[in-house]
């Protein structure tokens, strides 16, 4: 087995670490959270799983470089670029505005992904837009030489098979799905590892539900549906009440949430119990998708806002 594919074929002690959380407001509700998110401190949840059979496929094809495109706190860009350290593998980052490229060490993800060996390349908005563009990538090849190219977010057909494999037989028993939602992939991946009988929630952390015709590209079930109720407004858009139900929630648990996703999808999951949205003796399994690395950065939004800030 080659050293670069050792990281992503170990085993995943995670698989069995499920929380069973307790609350008066549960009712006759079960609810259990799966931690993905100690997988790794930063390739953590669901960017493990999507980032697992791209390397390896990387790996197989004898490329040296992997190349993906993100914003100036994606978890994802993190990801990347510490499984570029941790394989072996060049990195490039395509990051979206030109004029964070004097702000890198103001940045932590940004920072903390440089350190990795990740090269940063900034872009305007612009061009950002164009990043599908058969022209823009013939342009990157250019630039850079051949890479393995990673789509932003990480969602394709090999990253979907790696997130189908969240599920194990242990946890097929459970009524509800529950997971937070960015591009669409790892819930399309969890939908197909679905039973029938289970319906898959999405917490969509953005305005709109249009992952769903992401999802159909890589299933044909639909036992499953995405609400964007609990988006706070958007992508990386947080308020108060939502800063006070995280740090809440690790004060009771000991379990630290993220504000971008999956913070989002378990204040959903609590307000839809207390409305009664599940059926009687129903049993919930919350998928936390880590993304912890994301913290720092928002503290600092938090800070010059002077809006609280999470706990860590």
């Amino acid at each position: 087995m080659s050293p670069k594919t050792n990281f992503f074929t170990k085993k995943i002690e995670s698989d069995s670490q499920l929380v069973r959380l307790e609350g008066s407001f549960f009712k006759d509700i079960t609810i259990s959270l799966l931690r993905e998110d100690g997988i790794h401190p930063t390739i953590s949840g669901n960017k493990f799983r999507k980032l697992k059979y791209n390397v390896l496929q990387a790996v197989a094809h004898n490329h040296t470089t992997l190349l993906t495109f993100g914003g100036a706190y994606s978890n994802h860009i993190a990801a990347v670029a510490c499984a570029g350290w941790e394989t072996g593998l060049k990195t490039i980052g395509i990051i979206r505005g030109d004029e964070l490229s004097e702000k890198i060490h103001l940045n932590p993800t940004l920072s903390y992904a440089q350190d990795c060996g990740m090269q940063l390349h900034f872009v305007s908005r612009a061009a950002y837009s164009r990043k599908l563009d058969d022209q823009f990538i013939d342009g990157l090849t250019q630039q850079f030489g051949e890479f393995y190219l990673i789509p932003e977010g990480g969602t394709n057909a090999l990253a979907v098979k790696g997130c189908t494999e969240i599920l194990k037989e242990s946890q097929l028993g459970y009524d509800y799905i529950c997971a937070s939602v960015g591009t669409g992939g790892t819930l399309a991946g969890l939908v197909q590892a679905s039973l029938p009988h289970q319906q898959v929630l999405g917490f969509s952390a953005l305005k709109g539900t249009f992952q769903i015709s992401e999802v159909e590209k890589y299933t044909t079930k639909t036992n499953f549906e995405i609400t964007d109720t609990y988006c706070f407004g958007g992508y990386a858009k947080i308020d108060s009440k939502l800063i006070r139900f995280i740090n809440e929630f690790k004060k009771e648990t000991k379990i630290q949430l993220d504000p971008i996703y999956t913070g989002k999808m378990l204040f959903g999951i609590i307000d839809l119990i207390k409305k009664n949205y599940f059926k009687e003796n129903s049993r919930i399994l919350a998928v936390h998708t880590g993304g912890l690395q994301g913290i720092s950065g928002m503290n600092e939004k938090l800070k010059q806002k002077n809006l609280p800030q999470i706990i860590v």
